[in-house]
């Protein structure tokens, strides 16, 4: 561990400091809790600026959660992509164990967002092809060396900040692999979030980058349904195959969510539900590779926006049209 701390050495934050910055860690300022711990927001003196900052709290009752902590730092370090989010530093004094990042939370977690009406058709497509950009970066960004399998791509992993930009987040379970080796398998027990893991690892005993591409494909379901990818309670408590049945039945109308109806053209139902469904396919042979699902959904985007460009002025000419046959007929 003492490697690693020399490592890291430049990233590490006085435990004073981050007391401080949290006002000595006060439930108000809790913004999640997860497998670790606690979240908290707060404010940190940085290199003589003043930075909103987010605070994971390592959780130490219980035992466990070091490997998880190095592994989240360790990869954050190396990672720079405006849809991941950015580490300040770490605290490791004290029997604390703190991984502070950016703030990058103002509109909290997709998974609260999903069945709110007001997020857009053209929102949620922005989201989804932010997130795939950043899945791309993760997978084949040969600047580093090394591509990165997330293994925890979920709705609450990815966070939305002021401008409803998404940034990845929970990097706990990664793994690095070598670049040629990426469609390899890479023996693991089932990682993940119920309702995200893919199928195939029970299988082969292992994963691949093919496995974050399964959990995209239930992200991608669940910001078209605009439902969780797993409802405890429900009869149909997992949406995967939910969404696969009502896809090959060509029924996806009875689950997609109702406000996003009118907002999507036949055309980019089709192609979206197409690249959502391949993700999630059983055999990852099957499931698209993540440069090609950004291609894709930056290509449908686009056609989104002209789309909207096209049917506002047509909309503005409509309603002067009728106030002036109001007022003059």
């Amino acid at each position: 561990m003492t490697t690693a701390i020399a490592k890291f050495a430049h990233l590490q934050i006085p435990l004073e400091d981050v007391v401080k910055a949290t006002d000595n860690f006060a439930d108000d300022n809790i913004i999640g809790r997860g497998g670790l711990g606690r979240v908290y927001k707060g404010q940190l003196q940085r290199s003589g600026e003043l930075i909103k900052i987010s605070a994971l709290r390592l959780d130490r009752k219980h035992g466990g959660g070091v490997v998880e902590f190095w592994t989240e730092v360790s990869m954050l370090s190396d990672l720079k992509h405006p849809n991941i989010v950015s580490i300040v530093g770490f605290c490791d004094e004290q029997h604390e164990k703190i991984i502070v990042t950016t703030y990058e939370a103002k509109n909290g977690s997709l998974k609260e967002h999903l069945s709110n009406p007001n997020l857009t058709w053209t929102q949620r497509l922005k989201i989804s092809v932010d997130v795939a950009r950043a899945l791309s970066y993760l997978h084949y960004n040969e600047g580093r060396g090394y591509g990165v399998i997330h293994l925890n791509i979920n709705s609450s992993t990815i966070l939305l900040d002021e401008n409803w930009e998404p940034k990845l987040s929970g990097f706990k379970v990664s793994i690095k692999q070598s670049l040629n080796r990426m469609n390899q398998v890479i023996l693991s027990e089932p990682i993940g979030t119920i309702g995200y893991v893919d199928p195939e690892i029970e299988k082969t005993k292992g994963v691949t980058y093919k496995s974050d591409i399964y959990s995209f494909g239930v992200v991608l379901f669940e910001i078209l349904c605009g439902r969780k990818a797993f409802v405890p309670n429900d009869a149909n408590r997992l949406l995967a195959p939910l969404a696969i049945y009502h896809y090959e039945k060509k029924m996806l109308k009875e689950i997609i969510h109702p406000a996003l109806w009118n907002q999507m053209s036949p055309h980019s139902l089709k192609r979206y539900s197409k690249v959502a469904y391949s993700c999630i396919n059983g055999e990852r042979r099957n499931r698209m590779d993540t440069n090609n699902i950004v291609n894709e959904l930056e290509d449908f985007q686009l056609q989104q926006v002209q789309r909207l460009n096209l049917v506002r002025p047509i909309f503005f000419f409509t309603f002067a049209l009728m106030l002036l046959l109001y007022f003059f007929f």
